[in-house]
């Protein structure tokens, strides 16, 4: 039986350092989420103000499967409810508009919620959404079903 070899391990402090802030951006920013035929990217709420009466939420849904979905809204213990708006332009005036039938997200095709556009609205917030926050929701699909995720709370829109 031969012996083992010694092996010795050279860290380079520039290198540690940059896996470290790695790491750490990874855990400031929205988790993924995957049920089924969705794939749900980075999750995330903006900061709210002291007894603001609603929240935006944003993030992509992708649709890998071979029928069409539809993201009804959802629920979180931290709002009494979570809401698909369309966002329009009508006049010179944008305008709001609650979707009871959904966002639909067609086979191959990817949802964007975004700041000025659609989004999921969380419908009185029981708390003040500081960042760095986690909220924990359940959104629902005609087809895929109860998903969780966690919208993480921003102070701005991720770069």
């Amino acid at each position: 039986m031969k012996p083992f070899k010694r092996l010795t391990l050279r860290i380079n402090p520039a290198a540690l350092s940059v896996m470290a802030i790695a790491l750490m951006s990874g855990r400031a920013a929205a988790a993924d989420h995957h049920a089924c035929q969705v794939h749900i990217g980075h999750p995330w709420v903006r900061a709210t103000p002291n007894a603001a009466p609603t929240a935006a939420g944003y993030l992509t849904v992708t649709n890998t499967g071979r029928t069409a979905d539809r993201l009804l809204g959802g629920t979180t213990p931290d709002a009494k409810a979570i809401e698909p708006h369309a966002m329009s332009m009508a006049g010179g005036i944008m305008r709001m508009r609650l979707l009871p039938a959904g966002f639909e997200i067609a086979p191959g095709a990817t949802l964007t919620l975004s700041p000025m556009g659609d989004h999921l609205m969380l419908i009185g917030p029981i708390r003040r959404f500081k960042p760095g926050d986690r909220i924990p929701a359940t959104l629902r699909f005609a087809h895929a079903g109860a998903v969780r995720v966690e919208f993480a709370v921003l102070a701005d829109a991720p770069r």
